[in-house]
C-alpha cells in the first residue's frame, strides 16, 4: 500500500458567501458544489478538492488510495486505529465529482498529533 496523492483537504468556513467569493473569484478555484444541508462547499485546484464545512472543526487531509479495503487492512496491521471501517460517504448520482453513480468511500484515523486523516477512493 502506498498513498499516491492528496485527494481532498477539508477546512472550516463560517461564511460560505465570502468563502466562495475568495476561493472562486480571488484565487481562481473551480467551484464544484454546495450542499445545504449539511453545510458543505467544494472547490478544485488541479485535481485536488478543497472542502469547507460550515463549522469550526480543524482541517482534515484525505489521501487517495486505489484499493481502500487493502490500504485499511495494511494500516491496521501497522498499528493504525481507525474510527470505523471504510464506508460509503457519498453516492454521486448527478456526476458532480465523477461519472454519475460513482460512490465516494472513506475511512478516518488520526496522526500522532491528533490531526484527522482519511483514506479515500471512488467505486
Amino acid at each position: 500500500m502506498r498513498v499516491t496523492r492528496i485527494h481532498q483537504v477539508g477546512a472550516c468556513a463560517t461564511d460560505f458567501e465570502a468563502t466562495s467569493r475568495f476561493y472562486r473569484d480571488v484565487l481562481g478555484a473551480k467551484f464544484l458544489a454546495q450542499f445545504d444541508p449539511p453545510g458543505l462547499l467544494f472547490f478544485e485546484f488541479s485535481g485536488v478538492r478543497l472542502l469547507f464545512k460550515r463549522d469550526t472543526s480543524p482541517a482534515v487531509i484525505y489521501f487517495w488510495v486505489d484499493d481502500i479495503d487493502a490500504a485499511h487492512r495494511e494500516l491496521v496491521e501497522r498499528g493504525v486505529v481507525f474510527a470505523a471501517e471504510p464506508h460509503l460517504i457519498h453516492r454521486d448520482a448527478e456526476g458532480v465529482f465523477d461519472n454519475p453513480g460513482t460512490e465516494e468511500w472513506m475511512a478516518f484515523f488520526s496522526d500522532p498529533g491528533g490531526n484527522t486523516l482519511a483514506l479515500a477512493t471512488r467505486r
